[in-house]
Formats: C-alpha cells, sequence, structure tokens
C-alpha cells in the first residue's frame, strides 16, 4: 500500500456531519445533506498513541514503515477516534457504524489480524521480512506534527 492511499484512507475516516434537510412537501422524502470537518485529535491523544506505537512494535518485533509518513498518518488516526470513539479503532478501514465496531473491538488497534498474524493493514506494524519495513521502532511527536502538515 503507498503512502498516497493510507493517507487518503485516513481523509476518508474525517468525521461526516449528518444535517437532515427537511423538504417543503411530505410526498418527497427526506434528504441528508453530508460535511465533512478537518478535526484534529488532541496532542495528548496523539502521545498516547505515539508512546502505545512505539512500545506495541518493540514488543511484537515489528517496525514501522520506511516512509514515516505513513506511520505519522495512522497514529493520527488512530489518536482522531480515541478522542472521537473512545477507542483507537483503526483509521485504515470503512465501517457503517464506527462506535459500533469500536465497542465490538475486533479493529481496535492492535487488531486481531494483527495479534494472531501479525498482518497490519494500515502499515503501522510491519515484519521485517516486509519490502516496506524500515529499520525504526520509534517516532517523533515532531515527526508526526510535520509529516501530517504535509497532506
Amino acid at each position: 500500500m503507498s503512502m498516497a492511499t493510507t493517507q487518503a484512507a485516513f481523509l476518508g475516516s474525517v468525521k461526516a456531519n449528518r444535517a437532515l434537510v427537511s423538504s417543503s412537501s411530505p410526498s418527497r422524502s427526506a434528504r441528508f445533506k453530508i460535511r465533512a470537518e478537518a478535526v484534529e485529535p488532541t496532542d495528548k491523544s496523539v502521545e498516547i498513541m505515539r508512546k502505545f506505537s512505539e512500545q506495541y512494535a518493540r514488543k511484537s518485533g515489528t517496525y514501522f514503515c520506511v516512509d514515516k509518513g505513513v506511520t505519522a498518518v495512522v497514529i493520527k488516526g488512530l489518536a482522531d477516534h480515541k478522542d472521537s470513539l473512545g477507542a483507537p479503532l483503526c483509521p485504515c478501514r470503512h465501517y457503517d457504524d464506527k462506535k459500533a465496531e469500536a465497542g465490538q473491538g475486533f479493529w481496535n488497534c492492535p487488531c486481531v489480524p494483527m495479534r494472531e498474524r501479525k498482518e497490519c493493514h494500515c502499515m503501522l506494524f510491519l515484519t521485517p521480512d516486509n519490502d516496506f519495513a524500515g529499520k525504526e521502532q520509534v517516532i517523533t511527536l515532531d515527526e508526526i506534527k510535520e509529516a501530517a502538515s504535509k497532506i
């Protein structure tokens, strides 16, 4: 998965607010207006997810992507979901109901496929034999902010 694909997945996870637009005629069906808002996670949540990611990479013997921009985008997505849903739901997947998915826990980071088979769809935790794996298990808050500012 390319950095652009991962970034697009994160941007796709930007919150959408739905406002019911009432129709003037009762015979017409109601329509929904979708408005996307860029939402930034708190620095506290980004820092929590950064530390978690470093610890889990060391514990699992995995590494961050050679392109730290991918790592930064995923950590910010996890932090955003931690703020908005109360759980670090995988930001690289589509969900019909994010709140319900977060409650079930299957896709909360580290997700079940990662825990069971070391398969990280987001490319946050990569095994050493993965072509995209770097040699780092560390990323700074400044690196995250810098990479995210380039999106």
